[in-house]
Protein backbone atom coordinates (compact mmCIF):
# COMPACT_ATOMS: atom_id res chain seq x y z
CA UNK A 1 0.00 0.00 0.00
CA UNK A 2 1.16 3.62 -0.88
CA UNK A 3 1.53 6.52 1.88
CA UNK A 4 2.05 9.44 1.76
CA UNK A 5 4.24 11.44 4.05
CA UNK A 6 2.31 13.99 6.26
CA UNK A 7 3.62 17.17 4.39
CA UNK A 8 2.04 15.93 1.14
CA UNK A 9 -1.35 14.89 2.64
CA UNK A 10 -1.47 18.57 4.10
CA UNK A 11 -0.64 19.92 0.94
CA UNK A 12 -3.28 17.62 -1.23
CA UNK A 13 -5.94 18.51 1.76
CA UNK A 14 -5.38 22.30 0.84
CA UNK A 15 -4.87 22.23 -2.67
CA UNK A 16 -9.06 20.48 -2.37
CA UNK A 17 -10.29 23.15 0.14
CA UNK A 18 -8.75 25.84 -2.20
CA UNK A 19 -10.74 24.07 -4.79
CA UNK A 20 -14.42 24.39 -3.01
CA UNK A 21 -13.11 27.87 -1.49
CA UNK A 22 -12.62 29.55 -5.20
CA UNK A 23 -15.77 28.16 -7.51
CA UNK A 24 -15.51 29.25 -10.96
CA UNK A 25 -17.20 32.84 -11.83
CA UNK A 26 -20.99 32.71 -13.49
CA UNK A 27 -20.48 33.72 -17.19
CA UNK A 28 -22.06 37.35 -17.43
CA UNK A 29 -24.10 38.56 -20.66
CA UNK A 30 -25.11 42.05 -21.26
CA UNK A 31 -28.73 41.79 -22.00
CA UNK A 32 -31.88 43.53 -23.45
CA UNK A 33 -35.52 43.37 -23.54
CA UNK A 34 -36.60 40.39 -25.93
CA UNK A 35 -38.53 42.85 -27.98
CA UNK A 36 -35.54 45.48 -28.29
CA UNK A 37 -34.14 45.50 -32.31
CA UNK A 38 -30.58 45.32 -31.21
CA UNK A 39 -28.91 42.09 -31.44
CA UNK A 40 -25.12 42.60 -30.61
CA UNK A 41 -23.08 45.41 -29.28
CA UNK A 42 -19.67 45.76 -28.50
CA UNK A 43 -17.90 45.70 -25.05
CA UNK A 44 -16.77 49.22 -25.84
CA UNK A 45 -20.58 50.18 -26.96
CA UNK A 46 -21.77 49.44 -23.39
CA UNK A 47 -19.10 50.81 -21.80
CA UNK A 48 -20.11 54.23 -23.48
CA UNK A 49 -23.71 53.49 -22.19
CA UNK A 50 -22.79 52.82 -18.65
CA UNK A 51 -20.30 55.63 -18.48
CA UNK A 52 -22.69 58.04 -19.46
CA UNK A 53 -20.71 58.93 -22.38
CA UNK A 54 -23.64 58.44 -24.78
CA UNK A 55 -27.37 57.53 -23.69
CA UNK A 56 -28.17 56.21 -27.23
CA UNK A 57 -27.75 52.81 -28.81
CA UNK A 58 -26.25 52.68 -32.13
CA UNK A 59 -28.75 52.96 -34.69
CA UNK A 60 -30.42 55.87 -32.55
CA UNK A 61 -32.80 54.37 -29.77
CA UNK A 62 -32.58 55.92 -26.23
CA UNK A 63 -30.61 53.54 -23.75
CA UNK A 64 -31.48 53.69 -19.95
CA UNK A 65 -28.49 51.27 -18.27
CA UNK A 66 -29.55 49.62 -15.38
CA UNK A 67 -26.87 48.52 -12.51
CA UNK A 68 -27.23 45.77 -9.45
CA UNK A 69 -26.10 46.37 -6.31
CA UNK A 70 -23.23 47.27 -5.41
CA UNK A 71 -22.49 44.11 -2.87
CA UNK A 72 -23.05 42.45 -5.98
CA UNK A 73 -20.22 40.04 -7.33
CA UNK A 74 -21.87 40.63 -10.74
CA UNK A 75 -21.26 44.59 -10.72
CA UNK A 76 -17.34 44.23 -9.65
CA UNK A 77 -17.21 41.77 -12.51
CA UNK A 78 -19.13 43.43 -15.27
CA UNK A 79 -17.71 46.93 -14.73
CA UNK A 80 -13.99 44.66 -14.73
CA UNK A 81 -14.53 43.36 -17.74
CA UNK A 82 -16.06 46.16 -19.38
CA UNK A 83 -14.56 49.27 -18.13
CA UNK A 84 -11.63 48.19 -16.58
CA UNK A 85 -12.57 50.12 -13.54
CA UNK A 86 -12.98 49.45 -10.32
CA UNK A 87 -15.47 49.92 -7.53
CA UNK A 88 -13.16 52.90 -5.90
CA UNK A 89 -12.87 54.07 -9.55
CA UNK A 90 -16.22 54.13 -10.59
CA UNK A 91 -17.10 56.03 -7.29
CA UNK A 92 -14.61 58.94 -8.36
CA UNK A 93 -15.65 58.67 -11.76
CA UNK A 94 -19.26 59.26 -10.92
CA UNK A 95 -18.43 61.79 -8.45
CA UNK A 96 -16.56 63.92 -10.47
CA UNK A 97 -19.65 64.19 -13.49
CA UNK A 98 -22.06 64.52 -10.78
CA UNK A 99 -20.15 67.39 -8.95
CA UNK A 100 -20.05 69.17 -12.33
CA UNK A 101 -23.24 68.48 -14.00
CA UNK A 102 -22.13 66.36 -16.42
CA UNK A 103 -24.30 63.17 -15.87
CA UNK A 104 -25.73 60.98 -13.48
CA UNK A 105 -24.77 56.85 -12.68
CA UNK A 106 -27.21 54.04 -14.09
CA UNK A 107 -29.99 53.33 -12.62
CA UNK A 108 -29.45 50.62 -9.37
CA UNK A 109 -31.45 47.26 -8.84
CA UNK A 110 -30.89 45.10 -6.67
CA UNK A 111 -30.28 41.97 -8.47
CA UNK A 112 -30.65 40.24 -11.70
CA UNK A 113 -34.28 39.39 -10.88
CA UNK A 114 -34.86 43.29 -10.76
CA UNK A 115 -33.01 43.89 -13.53
CA UNK A 116 -35.11 41.94 -15.99
CA UNK A 117 -38.30 43.03 -14.80
CA UNK A 118 -37.36 46.52 -15.85
CA UNK A 119 -36.60 45.10 -18.95
CA UNK A 120 -39.55 44.08 -19.46
CA UNK A 121 -41.23 47.51 -18.24
CA UNK A 122 -38.63 49.12 -20.08
CA UNK A 123 -37.66 48.00 -23.18
CA UNK A 124 -35.13 51.13 -24.10
CA UNK A 125 -33.04 49.72 -21.03
CA UNK A 126 -29.77 47.70 -20.82
CA UNK A 127 -28.45 45.66 -18.01
CA UNK A 128 -26.11 42.71 -17.39
CA UNK A 129 -26.84 38.62 -15.71
CA UNK A 130 -25.68 35.77 -14.75
CA UNK A 131 -25.83 33.73 -18.08
CA UNK A 132 -28.23 31.16 -16.65
CA UNK A 133 -30.80 33.74 -15.38
CA UNK A 134 -31.24 34.50 -19.07
CA UNK A 135 -35.23 33.59 -20.29
CA UNK A 136 -37.23 34.58 -22.48
CA UNK A 137 -37.99 38.34 -21.55
CA UNK A 138 -34.53 39.02 -22.17
CA UNK A 139 -32.18 39.03 -25.30
CA UNK A 140 -28.18 38.62 -24.73
CA UNK A 141 -26.35 41.24 -27.24
CA UNK A 142 -22.86 40.68 -25.64
CA UNK A 143 -20.88 37.28 -23.95
CA UNK A 144 -18.57 38.93 -21.16
CA UNK A 145 -15.29 36.29 -20.85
Amino acid sequence: MFTFSHPVKAAIVGLMLGLVAFPATAELVVVVAAANPLSELTATQVADIYLGRTSYFPGGGEAVPIDQSEVTASRTDFYQKVTGKTAPQLKSYWSKLIFTGQGQPPREVPDAAAVKKVLATMPNSIGYIDKGDVDARVKTVLVLH
